[in-house]
């Protein structure tokens, strides 16, 4: 089964991870619209506490329209061992490294929104002595066309978890946050004879909007308070995200110019700011440029998950400090079975691209707990 999978998605290449043949002309096209954007003013240009410096967006638009070089990115990602599986009626891409030794084990990395697998590139060339699976998840940059309707991460779950069947992976442990960390959590309580363990960055953030905090811990129950404040004051994009996709995705999709400004806020702000160069940022935002899948990314927020109430697969928790809403362990354990909770001194949002040691020493913490 594994040399079939793989000798698929050696055909037809430039479909296969869904970049496009003319990427010369996608360039050219980027680049004429960049020399067209319309600046807009408002009073508060560079008030970052009002969104991204309009200062620092001209910066990034210049190098974008002259000098960044796509190309360059794109024969680095389509270097990627990539394969096609067949999953759950649709398709599944992912990148499949595997060790030398057939009997490694098997690691999922689930990246989230506003990323792609090139959240994981850092950690890669760290893991040669396990079977790694980077899947691009439906909807977002260099996964098959996601053209209906339905595709919430419960059914990403099952079609990830058809997809590991497919490779020959019946054990494996799955590693992630964000929407990652939410198809990780449901995979693990749909199918705890097959997640041997978890590696998360935060809890399902779905879970802090239905919690009851008459049944937590005092201190889980203040952290409540402090992610409701996070969602008043910085959760206006799941609001625009989950209501209305389709309105956001012409905004977005028809302009490079809104594109960056609405990814990179996030990518900085969630970070810091060392944590990308300026080319680094363009390759993640020119991901979804090329690939046309800024509207469909938001189909994890627009079509509602359905979580366990708590999961005991063994847990390593990794807390990162400049992450969104850092939970307290007592806040986790409520929902997980956390063996470990670690937490780090640097790091965000993107902590495996950030901080990839930190991340891949507790990622084999999680492999230890499997074995």
């Amino acid at each position: 089964m594994r040399r079939r999978v793989a000798a698929e998605s050696r055909e037809g290449m430039c479909t296969s991870i869904h970049i496009m043949c003319t990427v010369i002309h996608m360039s050219d096209e980027i680049r004429d619209r960049l020399k067209r954007t319309r600046q807009v003013t408002t009073p508060w240009h560079d008030d970052r506490t009002r969104g991204f410096s309009g200062t620092r967006l001209d910066a990034l638009l210049e190098r974008w329209a002259n000098g960044y070089d796509w190309e360059a990115h794109e024969r680095r990602i389509r270097e990627f061992p990539w394969v096609t599986v067949p999953a759950g009626g649709t398709e599944l891409r992912v990148i499949h490294q595997r060790s030398a030794d057939p009997g490694a084990p098997v690691v999922v990395l689930l990246h989230g929104w506003p990323d792609s697998v090139l959240r994981f590139e850092r950690v890669l060339p760290l893991l040669t002595d396990l079977h790694v699976v980077v899947p691009a998840l439906p909807g977002f940059p260099f996964a098959a066309p996601l053209t209906a309707p339905g595709m919430s991460a419960n059914r990403i779950a099952e079609s990830l978890a058809d997809a590991l069947d497919q490779l020959g992976y019946s054990r494996y442990t799955l590693s992630g946050g964000d929407v990652g960390g939410t198809v990780a959590e449901i995979l693990a309580g749909r199918h705890p004879d097959r997640v041997t363990a978890l590696h998360l960055t935060n809890v399902a953030p779905q879970r802090a909007l239905t919690a009851d905090p008459t049944k937590l811990a005092p201190d889980a129950a203040a952290y409540l308070g402090r992610a409701a404040q996070w969602f008043r004051t910085e959760g206006g994009y799941i609001a625009e995200q989950s209501t209305r996709p389709n309105t956001l995705a012409v905004a977005l999709g028809d302009s490079p110019a809104g594109l960056a400004a609405w990814i990179v806020e996030k990518l900085q702000s969630w970070s810091g700011e060392s944590a990308f160069t300026a080319d680094e940022l363009l390759t993640w935002v020119t991901a979804y440029w090329v690939t046309g899948t800024i509207g469909t990314s938001f189909a994890t927020y627009t079509e509602p998950a359905t979580l366990p109430e708590r999961i005991g697969t063994p847990t390593v928790l990794s807390v990162f400090p400049r992450d969104t809403k850092p939970e307290p362990r007592s806040y986790a354990e409520a929902f997980l079975n956390v063996r470990e909770y670690v937490k780090h001194s640097a790091g965000g949002h993107f902590a495996a691209w950030e901080q990839p040691e930190a991340y891949i020493g507790d990622l084999r913490r999680a492999v230890d707990l499997a074995a």
